[in-house]
């Protein structure tokens, strides 16, 4: 059975839409007898597991929702992504790359035909030798990027269906040393044996690129089920501006545990309004083909 997994970054508390996307990331685990592993994602220097980790793991623990085995934290396994740089460097499909983000948005060369928003046009793929001496000499830090060659990538997605996107030359180590999401992501799920990711749509774009880097580095990758976020009542991704949306504040103004769980749950058609379940109730319902396929916006829960 393919094991899923639940990887938040410690640098807030969880959310409702993160809430939500744990939950359904643990019903599609146990509902197939699969283990639910949790992985802290705390590479990030502004990460946390004192200030902020631990409590989330008391979040999950509030609303029933169980995981296998000991929590994995990112800072814990840097050789891990250490050695799968250095395969891919001893490959030769790698390059150092000085370009700042304004750089990369100001950029004049289009990126190709079915690349992701925000793809890297190139810049320091074909620099001279010279011109990368003089770029080391400057000073600036230099991120390292994967030479992709533009291949078309293709996935399936559980809910979404078929995504096709040409994979750009994405970051592996970001120019303060620390690995980079895409590369430790795929890395970790390799690691750990995932064979299924249930996450938030957002990152759906991201996925042919995890999916390609897994092949270089010789990792069978996971299946995928992109999820629909939670919006705020203006209709953009929930956040800390749209009120009391952890289970903390929806505690302080009156709301229980419980309730929250049921709130969730009825967002997914797996509740009726207002009614007490547990995630032993939700296991037994959950089907999911019958998940809804649109975001669910909190308009009137403040």
């Amino acid at each position: 059975m393919p094991d899923g997994r639940f990887a938040p970054s410690p640098t807030a508390p969880l959310h409702l839409g993160s809430l939500r996307t744990a939950l359904l990331a643990w019903l599609f685990a146990r509902s197939s007898g699969s283990r639910w592993l949790v992985r802290m994602e705390d590479l990030d220097p502004s990460a946390s597991f004192e200030r902020f980790g631990a409590g989330q793991l008391a979040d999950l623990a509030r609303l029933g929702l169980d995981w296998d085995g000991p929590v994995e934290r990112q800072r814990d396994h840097r050789s891990r992504y250490d050695r799968a740089i250095a395969t891919l460097e001893s490959a030769g499909l790698t390059y150092p790359c000085w370009c700042t983000r304004a750089e990369i948005r100001e950029a004049t060369v289009a990126p190709h035909p079915g690349s992701p928003v925000g793809a890297y046009p190139g810049t320091c793929r074909d620099l001279s030798p010279a011109e990368r001496d003089r770029r080391r000499s400057s000073g600036r830090p230099a991120a390292l990027r994967l030479a992709a060659g533009s291949p078309q990538v293709t996935v399936v997605d559980r809910l979404c269906g078929p995504v096709t996107a040409v994979v750009d030359d994405l970051v592996l180590r970001r120019n303060d040393g620390v690995a980079a999401y895409n590369l430790a992501v795929v890395v970790d799920d390799g690691a750990q044996g995932i064979g299924e990711v249930v996450r938030g749509d957002d990152l759906l774009a991201s996925t042919p690129r995890q999916v390609h880097l897994a092949g270089l580095l010789g990792i069978t990758p996971p299946g995928y089920a992109h999820v629909p976020l939670v919006l705020g009542p203006g209709g953009e991704r929930l956040a800390k501006r749209d009120g009391a949306v952890t289970l903390a504040e929806r505690r302080a103004v009156g709301e229980s545990d419980a309730q929250v769980l049921g709130r969730l749950a009825a967002s997914l058609d797996l509740a009726a309004p207002a009614e007490r379940v547990t995630p032993a109730d939700l296991l037994a319902r959950f089907d999911p083909d019958r998940l809804p396929r649109r975001p669910w916006q909190l308009s009137a829960w403040r």
